[in-house]
């Protein structure tokens, strides 16, 4: 039971240590806030109006931002934004920095948009507590910035249907409590890193550059392989012929040593002086017989 509740306590920890650090930094937040969606309003262009028509910054009423479309705050009555949600709004410009003086900020959805150019490098220390962050519909650009990997807090990481070109910073594996990423159709390429969870061919699909697990194996793997394979068969090869010599050798050998002990048998070579004997036998008898046909 004990060893129950230290787990349970354990698990709550990351949330206690993020309220914690929201709590420091909510003290003040009410006009940091209110700058933070100052600054995305005038650094993008609000092409269908929906900001122009919401965001009216001419009220002094407590919690009069968290009515602005798009915007939810930890309490209705409170200037603390606890999410942005400007998805589908035909905002067009580059990713706005001023984002950082939304301190207490744990959500940001600016999917579906015109936003262009990179994504900033040092993309943690603007959004520090974020653990949901939808960047997806896009036309960014340039590399996942491996700073990534230092928003600690986040959960979920959807970068598809931008521009992006480069790797899957490997880095990103760091994030423990991220469940969700996604970022496909872009144009990545180099190996998937392996996760901590499962991650579906559709995620990464689209990119024609990336390679591994879920997708088909990578070159240099498959290429690897072969080698391997082309080398197995170069040393099957090396020795069936080293087989092959040796047992040329001992047959061979086996027939050298037959023709050793031939000889063995007949050192002198008796065989052939035994056949030359005959043919001399033969001439003295006719030798010998010829004088009785001259006494004759």
């Amino acid at each position: 039971m004990i060893m129950v509740l230290h787990s349970r306590v354990l698990a709550l920890l990351p949330g206690v240590f993020l309220l914690l650090l929201l709590g420091c930094s909510l003290s003040s937040a009410t006009e940091d806030d209110i700058n933070c969606l100052k600054s995305i309003k005038a650094s993008l262009k609000d092409t269908l109006g929906y900001l122009n028509s919401s965001w009216n910054f001419n009220n002094n009423t407590e919690g009069y931002i968290c009515r602005f479309t798009g915007i939810d705050c930890w309490h209705p009555d409170e200037n603390r934004i606890l999410n942005i949600r400007l998805s589908d709004m035909g905002l067009e410009g580059e990713f706005p920095h001023g984002i950082v003086k939304c301190k207490s900020m744990t959500g940001l959805d600016l999917s579906s948009n015109m936003l262009y150019g990179s994504i900033p490098p040092n993309i943690s220390m603007l959004i520090p507590y974020v653990t949901s962050l939808d960047l997806s519909s896009n036309n960014f650009s340039g590399v996942i910035p491996i700073n990534l990997s230092n928003c600690s807090f986040i959960n979920i990481l959807n970068l598809d249907r931008n521009n992006l070109t480069g790797l899957i910073p490997p880095e990103l594996t760091l994030l423990g409590r991220m469940k969700t990423f996604s970022v496909a159709n872009n144009r990545l390429t180099g190996p998937i890193p392996v996760f901590n969870f499962s991650l579906s061919a559709e995620s990464v699909a689209n990119n024609f550059g990336l390679c591994g697990k879920p997708l088909d194996p990578c070159r240099e793997t498959m290429k690897g392989t072969k080698t391997g394979v082309i080398a197995g068969a170069a040393i099957g090869g090396v020795t069936v012929a080293a087989i092959g010599v040796v047992i040329g050798l001992f047959f061979y050998q086996r027939r050298l040593s037959s023709a050793m002990r031939k000889k063995d048998d007949d050192p002198d070579g008796n065989k052939w002086t035994k056949s030359l004997k005959g043919v001399k036998g033969i001439q003295a008898s006719y030798n010998f017989i010829r004088p009785y046909k001259n006494w004759s």
